[in-house]
């Protein structure tokens, strides 16, 4: 049998997981960015890691406000959004050069919401051969960064 060394995981297996309101406003309303994995800022939104990535370099774009629904955007508040979605895909391309990108919302729980009431929209990086037989097999997900050498190469390509 062959071993997965994941030694920054036990940082997050030690850690107290439950935070205390919403993760985001949470993360918005923090003066220590890298603490809370925040990219970068901007007058209506902002960018920040997903400590839970599907693949190294997973980005969401998060509106400032607590809102739960896009719904509920103003609209300078979607302009500004999408524009930082755009900002998002060409600094992941400079930082890690992906091969293509999954961008989308999560709507209420049925459709897979983890956080249900303060909208986000995910940039996941893909590259071909990406999804392989570890999460069929071993019910595993292969993230070939630890997340903070990540955060440094886009917080840098932010500007930041």
């Amino acid at each position: 049998m062959k071993q997965l060394w994941a030694p920054w995981r036990m940082g997050y297996i030690l850690s107290d997981k439950k935070e205390n309101g919403c993760v985001f406003c949470n993360a918005y309303n923090s003066d220590n960015d890298e603490d809370k994995l925040v990219i970068y800022r901007d007058k209506y939104a902002f960018v920040i890691m997903n400590i839970y990535p599907y693949n190294a370099g997973h980005i969401m774009v998060v509106p400032n406000r607590h809102i739960s629904s896009p719904t509920f955007l103003k609209p300078e508040e979607e302009l500004n959004m999408f524009n930082l979605v755009n900002k998002s895909i060409d600094v992941l391309n400079k930082a890690i050069s992906p091969e293509g990108f999954n961008i989308g919302m999560n709507l209420g729980r049925t459709a897979g919401a983890g956080i249900e009431d303060h909208i986000h929209i995910h940039i996941v990086p893909r590259w071909n051969g990406d999804t392989n037989f570890m999460p069929i097999v071993s019910n595993t997900k292969v993230i070939s960064e630890s997340i903070n050498e990540t955060y440094k190469k886009l917080k840098e390509c932010f500007g930041g």
